[in-house]
């Protein structure tokens, strides 16, 4: 019989089982290795919902990923961006600060550091710009005569009308010792006189230590930023660039983190 051999189906017709010594999973005679079956564990298959879930949270793992490092980047490109910005804004306060504008307060507060804000608060004084004058953070031994002889000033004609204050040595002891006095003179306005370059900070201190007062800047120009070639001294961007870390410290409420000994041994 045609296919038959001794009885026995013969492997090479078509349609016949393959020969009983072929392994399972063998390709039979005639086909290529490449076309073996894909082996599938038992109870699972190539299209499974576990492997869809598996590639799915691979998935969402690598675009959280990629997203954690966009928004490193962004934050190492947006910071010292924002950082920059906010120097060169300081800095055309520092070095031309806006005109005061004039018109009375009930008191003057001059924070020290320098003879030119004394004898601004004085001039003010005499103008009759307010009629109390707080001298604050002046040296622990200095008398109202002495600060008044440095800024060439006699104070005899304001006897009485200028306080000189000693417990501050920082901004924020001056805002302190401020408010302490404004509450004692029951002042509702006071114009504050220090250094363009330092006003930021002080307004900053100042109007966190008195919320209801009205509170007027009247920056004085630096004479360290008014002298010939000043700009191109390191030391003055040394002194701009601390002013403004101190001003970014303030901002984010750390200034009280470092209290002055004066200032700790006075609380």
């Amino acid at each position: 019989m045609s296919g038959m051999r001794d009885g026995v189906p013969d492997p090479g017709v078509p349609g016949h089982a393959p020969d009983a010594g072929v392994p399972y999973g063998a390709p039979g005679p005639g086909v290529p290795d490449g076309a073996r079956d894909p082996v599938i564990l038992p109870g699972t298959s190539a299209t499974s919902p576990s492997g869809a879930a598996d590639a799915a949270g691979a998935a969402t793992q690598a675009s959280r990923a990629r997203r954690r490092r966009l928004l490193r980047t962004a934050l190492l490109l947006v910071v010292p961006l924002a950082l920059l910005l906010g120097f060169i804004a300081f800095l055309r306060v520092a070095i031309d600060p806006a005109a005061p504008i004039l018109g009375q307060t009930d008191g003057i507060v001059v924070l020290t550091g320098g003879s030119e804000r004394v004898t601004t608060g004085f001039r003010l004084l005499s103008e009759g710009q307010a009629r109390l004058l707080l001298i604050s953070g002046a040296h622990p031994e200095a008398s109202l005569a002495e600060i008044a002889t440095a800024a060439g000033i006699d104070a005899a004609p304001f006897a009485g009308r200028v306080a000189v204050g000693r417990a501050a040595a920082s901004t924020r002891g001056n805002a302190a010792e401020a408010a302490a006095w404004a509450r004692a003179e029951e002042l509702r306005s006071l114009r504050i006189v220090t250094a363009g370059y330092h006003m930021p900070r002080a307004m900053l201190e100042l109007r966190r230590a008195m919320p209801g007062l009205q509170l007027v800047a009247h920056p004085v120009p630096s004479a360290a930023l008014r002298a010939p070639g000043a700009l191109w001294r390191p030391q003055l961007w040394a002194l701009l660039a601390g002013e403004y870390a101190r001003y970014l410290g303030a901002w984010a409420g750390l200034s009280g983190s470092f209290v002055p000994r004066r200032e700790s041994q006075g609380t």
